[in-house]
Order: C-alpha cells, then sequence, then structure tokens
C-alpha cells in the first residue's frame, strides 16, 4: 500500500468523523474531513484525492444525489458510501449511481480498512487518468509506454517504472513530490535508508529519452523533489 494516498472523509457525525479519521491515519493515509455538503463539493476538486468515504445523510447535500455529479467529474475517483441506511434498495441505489462500494453502520475498523484496501486495489487496475502527455514536438503515449518526437523520428520506448513515474506525477499536477513519495508510491519500497539517487538517476535516464524538452516535463524542485512541468498537456 502506498501510505502517502489521501482519502476525504465526508461526515457529519463529529464523533463517527473522529473515529474514520484516526483509523485512517492510524493506517499510513493521508487524511482531509468534511463535515457538510458545501465544504465537500470545494474539498472534492483536490485531485490529489484517492478515495472518498461518502455519507448519505448530510447537512446540506444528499450523498446519492451527489454521486452522480461527483463520478461525472471524476470518472475513475474510488467512492465508498458510508450510512446507516442497510436497506437493500439503498444499497442498490448507490452501486447503481456509481459508489464502488457501501459501508453500513455501525461497522469494525478492520472492516473499514479491508474494504478501503480492496477499492484502492480494483481502481489500481482502471486504466490512468492520464493516457497522454504532451510537451513542445514530444508525444508521451503511457498505453504503449513510448516518446514520439517530430515525424520520422525513432520513438523512445519507456519502461514500466518509468511509466509509472510519469502516471504519479501526471495525478499530483503542481505539487512537487518528494523522492520518499516516489520510493513508495513507484518502486514499491520503503525509504528510509535507500539511497535516494535511485529516484535522480531514474529521472534522468527518462529526461534523455523526452529529448530536448526533458527537463521541462520532468521539473527538479530544489530541495523538495520533482514535478510534472507546467508546459505539459495532460490528455485522458
Amino acid at each position: 500500500m502506498c501510505t502517502t494516498r489521501t482519502i476525504c472523509v465526508v461526515e457529519d457525525d463529529a464523533a463517527i468523523r473522529r473515529g474514520l479519521v484516526d483509523s485512517l491515519r492510524f493506517a499510513g493515509y493521508r487524511v482531509l474531513e468534511c463535515a457538510d455538503g458545501p465544504a465537500a463539493r470545494r474539498t472534492l476538486t483536490n485531485p490529489d484525492i484517492d478515495l472518498v468515504l461518502l455519507d448519505v445523510v448530510l447537512p446540506g447535500m444528499d450523498g446519492l444525489e451527489f454521486l452522480p455529479e461527483l463520478r461525472a467529474d471524476r470518472p475513475r475517483l474510488p467512492i465508498i458510501l458510508v450510512t446507516a441506511r442497510g436497506a437493500e434498495e439503498d444499497r442498490v441505489r448507490g452501486l447503481r449511481s456509481g459508489a464502488d462500494d457501501y459501508v453500513v453502520k455501525p461497522f469494525s475498523s478492520s472492516e473499514l480498512l479491508a474494504r478501503v484496501d480492496a477499492v484502492l486495489r480494483r481502481s489500481a487496475e482502471r486504466p490512468s487518468e492520464a493516457a497522454v502527455l504532451a510537451i513542445g514536438d514530444r508525444r508521451i503515449d503511457l498505453v504503449r509506454r513510448e516518446v514520439a518526437g517530430a515525424k520520422g523520428e525513432e520513438s523512445a520506448s519507456l519502461t514500466g517504472l518509468e511509466t509509472a513515474l510519469l502516471e504519479h506525477l501526471a495525478r499530483h499536477p503542481g505539487r512537487p513530490v518528494e523522492r520518499a513519495e516516489l520510493l513508495r508510491c513507484v518502486w514499491g519500497i520503503n525509504p528510509v535508508g535507500v539511497d535516494t539517487r535511485t529516484v535522480d538517476m531514474a529521472v534522468m535516464r527518462l529526461r534523455e529519452k523526452i529529448g530536448a524538452a526533458g527537463t521541462e516535463a520532468v521539473v527538479t524542485v530544489r530541495g523538495k523533489g520533482y514535478m510534472l512541468g507546467a508546459s505539459v498537456e495532460v490528455a485522458a
């Protein structure tokens, strides 16, 4: 599990929200929290959110009515409904409206974490939201794993790790991604004690494959890490 994944908890009951937030943070997740509909609408525009725990009954918003709107804006965002409504018709409506799972109160923290883990695993198998990156005359196809240049120029193949690195940066636009996070989320290893030159060397090789625009595509943020360049166009 990538421990830097961010989960948004949308729950109006303060005690339940606190229990959810504490359990998720203890498990290593970053957590954002909202207590009502208006706050949820503002917060869920954050592209760094990897999963939403959405209460069905909220002040200022019906979760089941909001769900299709959220799904339309973020078609690949994993969503788990959290509610006291356990009737079959409510579960069916939630799932048909676009929820990935449905948890009925009361539930244990171990059950919730197991469901979060399962939904995140399934979502990892979905097509990436970023499929093509373009900068200058370079077109980076993340599905075919190749960098194409001007007409007649030979394409460069990307490794699976290089592709995953670009995908991770594309999922977090405008934010410097630390080397430790890349080691956890892309390499899948504990960064403690690992030489961070591992990331630097991989970025250097990736830039060479991209060509002249390489340093503009993957930008070094001194003292922090790397980020996708502002001039990179991302298409699904």
